[in-house]
C-alpha cells in the first residue's frame, strides 16, 4: 500500500485519542505528528516487507542498536516482544521501568517523538494493532524483533 489511506487514518485517529497529554493541544500539532508517525511507519513497514529486518539499522548505527538491545533484554527480560498490549508500556509499573530506559537515550535524536509501534509483530499497522509509543520503545522493540527474527514473516 501506498500513500495514508482511511485504514491509516482510523489507526492514527484511534491512537491519537489516547493519552492527550502526550499530545498538547494544538490540533495542528496533532495533526502534524499523526502525519509524520504515519509516514514513518508506513516507510518502516514497507522497509520490513522488502529487507531481512536483522540488516536493518534502526538508530543509525549498529553499535547504537546493539546498545539499545542488551539494555532492552536486561530492562524488561520478560516482555512479550512479538505480542505486546497497551499494558506492557502504560500500566504504572511499566511507565516507570520505561521512563528510566529511555532517560538513558535522551542523546538519540528526537527518543521521545511518537511513533505508532505494532502490538504484534506478524501483522501490518491496523487500528487494532497499533499503539501510541515514544521513538526510543519504538527502537527497543522493533530492534529486539528484528534480532530475533520476529518480523521475519513480512519479508
Amino acid at each position: 500500500s501506498s500513500g495514508i489511506n482511511a485504514e491509516w487514518l482510523l489507526a492514527a485517529q484511534s491512537v491519537l485519542g489516547g493519552d492527550p497529554e502526550m499530545l498538547g493541544n494544538d490540533g495542528r500539532v496533532e495533526e502534524l505528528w499523526a502525519i509524520k508517525a504515519m509516514e514513518h511507519a508506513e516507510v518502516y513497514f514497507n522497509l520490513l516487507c522488502s529487507v531481512e529486518p536483522a540488516r536493518l539499522k534502526l538508530s543509525g548505527s549498529q553499535e547504537l542498536d546493539d546498545k539499545i538491545y542488551k539494555d532492552y533484554k536486561e530492562s524488561f527480560p520478560n516482555l512479550n516482544t512479538g505480542k505486546l498490549t497497551e499494558d506492557d508500556l502504560k500500566n504504572e509499573k511499566a511507565k516507570v521501568e520505561w521512563r528510566e530506559f529511555s532517560n538513558r537515550y535522551k542523546d538519540v535524536e528526537d527518543f521521545s517523538l511518537g511513533s505508532l509501534l505494532r502490538m504484534d509483530s506478524t501483522k501490518d499497522y491496523s487500528e487494532e494493532n497499533t499503539m501510541l509509543a515514544i521513538k526510543i520503545q519504538f527502537f527497543a522493540i522493533e530492534i529486539a524483533r528484528n534480532k530475533e527474527g520476529l518480523n521475519d514473516t513480512l519479508t
